[in-house]
């Protein structure tokens, strides 16, 4: 924030006798004064950029809900535990490593170089506020990936893989569109994609497209659950145990999403032209968080009456999962994009996500929570869709005016930047491909990644934690009574 100047100099013809001293006194305090404003200024910003880290962080509770209620009863032990550790191996090791590779500016384009283990912090670059914020969108990616690997995976696996992704899988990407220092950045000065650089501003790319590829290459080498498709291969519906908890989980990640998005902004107090102004950046981050209001609404509506029409009833897990992938897409262009163009955003991201779960039975995958399809493929139609409807206005005001910058096709803005969104999703799935998958094959050829059949069917509460989530009377008194256990496979 720049600071009001005082200049003894020019005060002096002005006072008279004692002209000297008196200039110096006025200067003083005008200056303490100033920097008093500067401080505040320092203050608002760091105080704004906490509170969206604490609702993005409040997520996460979001998640563990929605899988829990996502999951049969007897695996929600498991679930909620690996989204506890996705927070808790996530928090050492993006401190470790993870920030470091992210954001440790000076670096080159492909990866950071410096505060590893927040060495030399705070700086003039980053407080601690910021690393904060950045490690809650880390154990976001971990936390989708888990879903899709859910009801099957051994939990050395779950440590493993949170861990790998956290600390060095995620930060990479992340260096790539957010460091200024990233080849794919549009902060980058001598842009190395097409001049433009990929405006990815919340991450349905370098969080939900990374989360999901990951969960996909998990779902894909471990197999389907047991039951899930028949002899005939049709698909056979596993419902979770709970609409409760993931109506409950679904809200709090809608709560927790107006931090994710508007926070991404990471300060408030800016202008966008003469001070004084009603319309600045606390303009802009209102306007997100309409827009991810907008998206998600859409896209909840078009999945109730699209599943409406295709299946002959009102779903509400369906319709939860369709808001989140309205989400999802909108994530990308949600600072740049007119509210308008955010509902178009949620129409097509609710069919997107039925058309990738038609697919998903079709080819026999099996995703507990559709992570995959909602992350994956509504983050995919979020990048493209900002590529086509970024506005001019909104571009130069979110990531600074530069002469002729490229901002979406369809609002007349060429297509460099639609280009440079689709090398973004073809270089993040080839990168979470060859690290991710690589983890999972290597894990699968150990014997660590999938329990046994016996363990599966009598589900993971029972057999890693040490008891059910929900304790029923006739099960602990056939216990007590008969030393055995019920199978808990139909709660």
């Amino acid at each position: 924030m720049a600071s009001i100047t005082c200049s003894a100099a020019d005060l002096q013809p002005l006072l008279g006798a004692n002209a000297t001293a008196a200039a110096e006194y006025i200067c003083y305090r005008f200056d303490a004064v100033s920097n008093k404003f500067v401080d505040t200024g320092y203050a608002v910003d760091n105080t704004y950029l906490l509170f969206s880290a604490y609702l993005v962080f409040a997520m996460q509770l979001g998640f563990a809900m929605l899988c829990a209620g996502s999951v049969r009863a007897k695996n929600t032990m498991n679930i909620m535990l690996t989204n506890v550790l996705d927070a808790a191996t996530g928090g050492i090791f993006y401190y470790v490593f993870g920030f470091a590779l992210a954001f440790g500016t000076p670096s080159n384009g492909f990866i950071g170089q410096h505060f590893f283990g927040l060495e030399k912090f705070p700086s003039p670059s980053f407080d601690y506020g910021y690393f904060l914020y950045q490690w809650a969108f880390a154990i976001a990616a971990a936390g989708i990936t888990s879903g899709s690997i859910a009801e099957r995976t051994q939990f050395i696996s779950y440590l493993i893989y949170s861990s790998f992704l956290t600390g060095l899988v995620y930060p990479i990407v992340s260096h790539w569109f957010w460091s200024a220092d990233g080849w794919g950045s549009p902060g980058r000065a001598d842009n190395l994609l097409f001049g433009s650089g990929v405006i990815d501003f919340a991450g349905s790319g370098v969080v939900h497209l990374v989360g999901g590829i990951a969960g996909f290459w998990g779902a894909i080498i471990e197999g389907p659950r047991i039951g899930r498709f028949d002899h005939a291969g049709r698909a056979v519906a596993l419902p979770g145990h709970s609409g409760t908890l993931v109506v409950l989980g679904t809200f709090l990640l809608w709560f927790g999403w107006y931090g994710f998005n508007p926070g991404s902004f990471l300060n408030i107090l800016k202008t966008y032209g003469d001070s004084g102004f009603y319309y600045g950046q606390w303009s802009a981050i209102g306007r997100t968080a309409v827009t991810t209001t907008l998206a998600g609404c859409s896209a909840a509506l078009t999945t109730l009456f699209g599943k409406r029409l295709l299946a002959g009833h009102w779903n509400v897990t369906d319709v939860c999962n369709g808001l989140l992938g309205g989400f999802a897409a909108i994530t990308s262009g949600c600072s740049v994009v007119d509210p308008w163009a955010a509902i178009v955003c949620g129409f097509v991201a609710a069919w997107v996500l039925i058309g990738s779960n038609k697919l998903a039975e079709k080819f026999k995958y099996d995703d507990p929570l559709e992570a995959a399809q909602l992350h994956g493929g509504c983050g995919s139609w979020g990048i493209i869709f900002t590529g086509l409807f970024a506005k001019k206005a909104y571009v130069n005001e979110v990531y600074g005016g530069q002469e002729n910058r490229p901002y979406g096709l369809l609002m007349g803005g060429g297509g460099k930047l639609l280009a440079a969104h689709i090398v973004q999703i073809l270089v993040i799935v080839g990168w979470v491909s060859i690290t991710m998958g690589t983890l999972f094959m290597l894990l699968h050829k150990l014997n660590l990644l999938r329990i046994t059949a016996d363990e599966e069917m009598a589900g993971m509460d029972l057999t890693s934690h040490g008891g059910l989530a929900y304790v029923y009377t006739d099960e602990v008194e056939r216990k007590n009574m008969f030393g055995e256990t019920k199978d808990s496979s139909a709660v």
